[in-house]
This record gives structure tokens, sequence and C-alpha cells, in this order.
């Protein structure tokens, strides 16, 4: 896969990631009212930008051609994707007092 393609894929997933998050910040409005939304969009956000920097991760090894490269560069991105989530949840819990557990 060659670097525009790549970068067109991370592209195309986060902005489904955050029409995804703006989708259900909506919903839970209309269910748990402003308190559900900020707390959606702060999870939501939480997981973009994870999602975003692990592409970062990703891409920078885009021109290995070794498969146990390429898989180890992939399982480096994905580490760093979750540490990043749970270290903004963790931050949001912290800090966010009238958090809705559920709209995250």
């Amino acid at each position: 896969m060659s670097a525009l393609n790549t970068s067109d894929v991370f592209s195309k997933m986060l902005k489904i990631q955050v029409i995804a998050t703006l989708a259900v910040a909506v919903v839970m409005f209309l269910f748990f009212d402003v308190h559900g939304l900020v707390s959606a969009t702060l999870g939501g956000a939480s997981v973009v930008l994870g999602a975003y920097v692990a592409s970062l991760v990703a891409k920078r090894n885009v021109n290995k051609t070794d498969a146990s490269a390429i898989l180890i560069n992939l399982l480096k991105a994905e580490a760093v994707k979750i540490l990043m989530i749970i270290v903004l949840l963790v931050i949001v819990f912290s800090f966010y007092k009238q958090l809705v557990p559920f709209a995250l």
C-alpha cells in the first residue's frame, strides 16, 4: 500500500469516527441532557485522538516490505492507541464530575 493510499485510509477512518462520535453525542443529548452530550463528545474525542496518534505511528515505516517489520509497527500503533485512550479517559473521569458513563 503506498503512502498516499495509507493517508487516505487513515483520514477516511478518522472522519467516520468523528461522524459516529457526533451522532452518539446528539443521541446522548436527547436522553441525558447536556452532560450526556459532553460525556459522549469527550469519550469519542479520546478515541479519535488515540486513533490519530496511532495513525502517525503506523505511517512511520510505510515503506517497509518485511512482514515482521510491518506487524511490529502495527502492534506498536495499536498499543499507542490503547494507551492514549486509557490516559485520556482517566483524565476525563478525574476532572469531569458530572460524567454520564453510559454516554462514553
